[in-house]
């Protein structure tokens, strides 16, 4: 039996129910959860009113949903079919536009594999050149295609921030969640990158491992799981990183439908339930993170772009953006939130506070 998720293909590919945002939420409100009300939760950590947004520090632009990988775990349901939800160049300097107008010093580009977007580059170069810390979430096998090859050492030159999804350490939890022989191309990728200058300390050429739990159940303490596999991973593979970053699975898209398929639902998102810190709601990226659709519709987060629910604004897109009507906005929550919350908190910045 497996322990966790293992690689599949898009829901979307497949037309499965659970391809539908809608059909997500509708089965995550179905379950009867004591305490299940995420409003009422906030509520009891100093949000009566709901979550509002603090200082936009972050601009994260998701620039589509092509990816070299079908992983199991995935809450974008990328793939290396999904060709249509791609952005392209016009969407790219709208986000710019929008980008000076805001006071962001952090640009997060996500996907799929954001590397696989035609405009990468330029998207990369023009947030260099505004003097912005660009963040680029990579799935490290992409830097092993032929025409990727050279990444490595083009981040270095930008000073670009290299966030790497890494289920874990060790292969079997690695390949049961992304596909047989994707740990040693993992670390083949990391080995790259430490010989760009990554993974030294060197505060321009940050390499950071984003571990997700290949089952049913919470990461353990960031801080302590940091040592552990800085130690194992240089001493059986000799790659180094800078930092690890803890991210609770979130009850959607893919991950929901192994959930569903092994009869894992109802005791994870309890779990998620239970384990709600009031102390991690208020570094929820949510406040003080904007998300970008590829199609240029503004989410709260990466995870409501994914559920189809944009920010309570007039016009949530990036191309009408009103930054008085954001800072005034109430976040869109549901329970799929209860990720957010739970343990230590999770947010794509790693834990939000100390564990609860």
């Amino acid at each position: 039996m497996s322990v966790g998720p293992e690689r599949t293909t898009s829901l979307r590919s497949r037309g499965a129910g659970l391809a539908d945002p809608v059909a997500q939420l509708a089965r995550l409100d179905a379950l009867q959860l004591e305490g299940g009300d995420f409003a009422a939760a906030v509520a009891t950590a100093g949000y009566p009113a709901g979550l509002t947004p603090g200082r936009l520090e972050v601009f994260q632009i998701n620039v589509g949903r092509l990816c070299n990988m079908t992983c199991r775990h995935c809450h974008v349901d990328a793939g290396p079919d999904r060709t249509v939800e791609n952005m392209d160049r016009a969407t790219i300097d709208a986000c710019l536009a929008a980008l000076d107008r805001t006071e962001a010093h952090t640009v997060d580009l996500t996907g799929g594999a954001p590397e696989l977007n035609p405009h990468f580059r330029y998207l990369v170069d023009q947030c260099v050149a505004r003097g912005k810390h660009v963040v680029d979430r990579c799935n490290l096998t992409v830097l092993l295609l032929p025409k990727y090859a050279d990444l490595p050492e083009w981040f270095a030159e930008r000073g670009v921030e290299v966030v790497c999804s890494l289920p874990h350490f060790r292969k079997l939890s690695t390949d049961a969640q992304r596909g047989d022989g994707t740990f040693e191309r993992s670390i083949e990728a990391l080995g790259r990158l430490n010989a760009a200058g990554y993974g030294r300390g060197d505060p321009r050429r940050v390499l950071t491992l984003m571990h997700n739990p290949a089952g049913a159940f919470l990461p353990g303490g960031q801080a302590s799981m940091e040592r552990e596999w800085k130690a194992a991973l240089l001493r059986n593979h000799g790659v180094t990183f800078d930092r690890l970053i803890a991210l609770n699975n979130m009850p959607i898209s893919r991950y929901l439908e192994w959930l569903e398929s092994s009869g894992n639902t109802q005791a994870y998102v309890e779990k998620l339930v239970g384990a709600f810190n009031p102390a991690a709601v208020g570094g929820l990226m949510c406040r003080n993170t904007l998300s970008v659709s590829w199609d240029g519709t503004l989410h709260d987060c990466d995870f409501n772009q994914m559920l189809d629910l944009p920010s309570a604004v007039p016009t949530p897109n990036v191309r009408d953006i009103d930054l008085d009507a954001l800072a005034r906005r109430r976040v869109v929550t549901a329970r799929h939130c209860f990720g957010c919350t739970a343990g230590a908190g999770s947010s794509c910045g790693g834990a939000t506070s100390k564990e609860g």
